[in-house]
Formats: structure tokens, sequence, C-alpha cells
């Protein structure tokens, strides 16, 4: 059947805003037959992706089950809703596993990001744009309090690589990717995001 409905992902380090501004917009009348999900799923899949996330759960591993609940998600949730014409927002989606297990797994692989990236090629479904919410790592941490040493994921040095990472997805497809500031305040960011999106669609 053929995809009828948008893709757009939102996306950026733990503190960009991202989530706020989902959740803001997804009460908006003009957003009402939008599909809002976000990446780890509330499937078991998705548990299983926090439990490891918040353990010394294998690297390697750990990318398996954010595959595997990326997987099912398409699977049981995006496909569908794209084909029935249905446009769909993901908070979190494929280029967060590029970036955050593109860090985790340094060392392990010559290009970690492109190796995980390869590893998806042929069955993900490709968004028809992401935006990135760009911001300086000890700011997001700041504005959200994170001390820095809650999980692996929420330590400066590894956001900065983590950002990196996102940059250079954001190069490397500049047809799909749009790049916003989001170290400004909050309604700035929402009025950028709901012109963004509109000139999309």
């Amino acid at each position: 059947m053929p995809v009828k409905g948008k893709l757009i992902t939102l996306e950026g380090i733990d503190g960009s805003g991202k989530s706020t501004i989902a959740r803001s917009i997804a009460s908006y009348p003009d957003f009402s037959d939008f599909v809002f999900t976000r990446e780890p799923t509330g499937s078991w899949i998705g548990e299983a992706v926090n439990r490891a996330i918040h353990s010394d759960t294998d690297h390697l591993a750990e990318l398996f089950l954010f595959a595997a609940d990326h997987a099912e998600h398409i699977s049981k949730l995006i496909l569908p809703s794209l084909e029935s014409g249905r446009h769909v927002i993901s908070d979190r989606y494929s280029a967060s596993r590029y970036a955050y297990q593109g860090m985790t797994l340094q060392g392990r692989f010559k290009d970690p990001l492109q190796w995980i990236q390869d590893i998806h090629k042929g069955w993900t479904v490709v968004p028809d744009l992401t935006i990135l919410f760009d911001i300086d790592p000890l700011i997001a941490v700041a504005r959200c309090g994170i001390r820095g040493d809650r999980t692996k994921f929420e330590k400066v040095g590894f956001l900065e690589g983590v950002r990196n990472n996102y940059l250079r997805l954001a190069e490397e497809n500049p047809s799909s990717f749009v790049v916003i500031d989001a170290s400004r305040n909050i309604g700035e960011i929402e009025s950028d995001i709901l012109r963004i999106i509109a000139s999309h669609l």
C-alpha cells in the first residue's frame, strides 16, 4: 500500500526541549488528526529498552533492543498510520539511535554511527522531515536540572559527542534535516516548529 502521510521526527539531546514542544503542539486543533508517538515506545520491548538504559547492559545488546523496539513501532503504528494518510510526529526516532548508540559503541567499530545506519537500511521508514533541536549540552543540563551523573546518557562530555553526531547527520542529509536553535525561549521555538511543519506538508 502506498504511503500517503508524512513522518516528522523531533530530535535532540536530553534537555533540548523537544518533548515539551511535542506535548504542546499535540494539543492544537490543527494537529488533532496527527499521530503523536515517541521512542522508546510504551511496549514491552520499549520497557526492556528503558531497563537497559538504567543498567550496565552491554552497549551492543542495548542497540539491538532499541532496534527491536523501532521495528515493532514501525510495524504496529508508523506504517499503518502513514498508509491511512495520517501524518506522524515522533519524539525521537532512528536518528536518536544513530547519535546516542554511535557514542556508546565508540571503540567497537571504526565508524559506529555509519555502522548503525547500515543495519537499518532496507526496513526502517526514513522520515520526510527531521527537526533537530540543537543546544549546547551545558545549557541543556542546566535547564533540566540533570546533575550529569544519573545515567550514562546524561553526562556533559557524552552529550557533546551525541550533539556532534546529530550535526553530522544534519550535514549529511540537508534535504531532510532542519536545525533550530533550542537555547531560545519556548515560545520562539514553538513558533519555528509550527512554521517548519506547515511548510513541509
